[in-house]
């Protein structure tokens, strides 16, 4: 049986390695899996450099089968590849973008690609918010449509972290710990009534931020503000630098940089008690000032060990990967969302097409830092 896999990689190892469970698990099942993505934006038209034919033997590699690899998405020498294809065998289609009609949702275009299957997995979380014929209107053909396990876990996600205002108001009441680090903590210490002298506070965010540590109060959320913080004189790496409790305020002229040790002792038996971990936006202190990045330092180590340990361990936003990059411990978290991806607008708890267009999938919308329960 057919089986049309709609999966999100481009270029780089990071996208194909987090395609690789769900291509395995179809193959031990027997499935005759047939590969489905795009690269770049072709805007319709056949551009060689975003041919996906690169990808095929790195996937071959990865998933320990040989995947053969057509000219073509649809059309007579498409259906006479998957005809050939054996039982636990994989075909990769080319670039369904090099067709206008796949960004238009076009029904036309969906049915030939839904001819070539019988059931339809969405492993493609990242561009699942875009309505796209590949992603939404193929799902109309092919009955079941399903998550793949990539897709399964990023949207049962009963994770915690910081993020925007915003986010934080949307998923409070889904959350069972919520840390709060870098900048936007000060928004939080100030609305608070503490002193935290020249650092960058949002001004017109300071009523909701109030209104938010209440609420997760009311809730029995636990809401993890620094309780001590390194300060400095100025933003420089040879500032003057002391380290003052977020209670006693920051001194006038003087700027938070940086968490203390007991704040990062609070945070790291917080996140003792997770199953899962969602750590997206920025950073904690400021990296490469040795002075100001012990706290982001100790959260990106400590997450790597919980990963070792079973927990599931997710990054996102530009600024964390690139910092967990810099620290050679990217390779050591569960999952990377990758700038684009539709996580945001799932963490604000917003419609995804690719995912309303499923019919085996549950969706949980959450913020950072701790979750009690495991992903299954």
């Amino acid at each position: 049986m057919p089986h049309n896999t709609r999966l999100g990689f481009g270029a780089d190892d990071t996208k194909v390695k987090a395609a690789v469970p769900t291509i395995q698990y179809l193959i031990r099942h027997g499935a005759k899996v047939i590969l489905c993505s795009h690269l770049g934006h072709p805007e319709g038209v056949i551009t060689p450099k975003y041919s996906l034919k690169p990808l095929a033997p790195r996937l071959s590699e990865l998933i320990q089968t040989k995947v053969g690899m057509s000219n073509d998405c649809i059309g007579e020498e498409v259906e006479k590849l998957v005809a050939e294809i054996p039982d636990g065998g994989v075909l990769l289609l080319e670039n369904v973008r090099f067709y206008k009609e796949e960004e238009k949702n076009d029904l036309e275009f969906a049915k030939k690609l839904a001819s070539l299957a019988d059931l339809y997995v969405n492993d493609a979380f990242r561009t699942s918010h875009r309505p796209h014929a590949s992603i939404k209107k193929v799902t109309k053909f092919l009955l079941p449509c399903v998550a793949g396990f990539l897709m399964q876990k990023l949207c049962q996600l009963p994770n915690r972290h910081e993020s925007e205002i915003r986010v934080i108001k949307s998923l409070l009441g889904k959350v069972d710990s919520l840390i709060i680090g870098g900048g936007m903590a000060f928004t939080f210490l100030k609305a608070l009534n503490h002193s935290v002298g020249i650092s960058l506070v949002e001004e017109d965010k300071l009523d909701i931020a109030k209104s938010l540590v209440y609420r997760a109060i009311a809730r029995r959320v636990g809401f993890l503000l620094p309780w001590d913080i390194v300060v400095a004189d100025k933003f420089s790496p040879d500032a003057n630098s002391k380290t003052v409790p977020a209670a006693i305020g920051i001194p006038e002229g003087w700027m938070g940089l940086d968490v203390g040790s007991r704040a990062i002792d609070r945070y790291n038996k917080c996140l003792d008690q997770a199953k899962t971990v969602i750590w997206h936006g920025t950073t904690i202190g400021v990296l490469g000032m040795e002075k100001f990045d012990l706290g982001t330092k100790a959260i990106a180590t400590k997450l790597a060990e919980l990963n070792g340990k079973g927990v599931t361990t997710i990054i996102g936003g530009d600024d964390v990967i690139a910092t967990l990059e810099k620290l050679g411990l990217v390779d050591k978290m569960s999952h990377i969302l990758l700038r684009g991806d539709a996580y945001k607008e799932l963490l604000e708890g917003k419609s995804i097409p690719g995912i309303q267009a499923l019919n085996d999938i549950t969706a949980y919308y959450s913020s950072f830092a701790i979750s009690n329960r495991e992903l299954s």
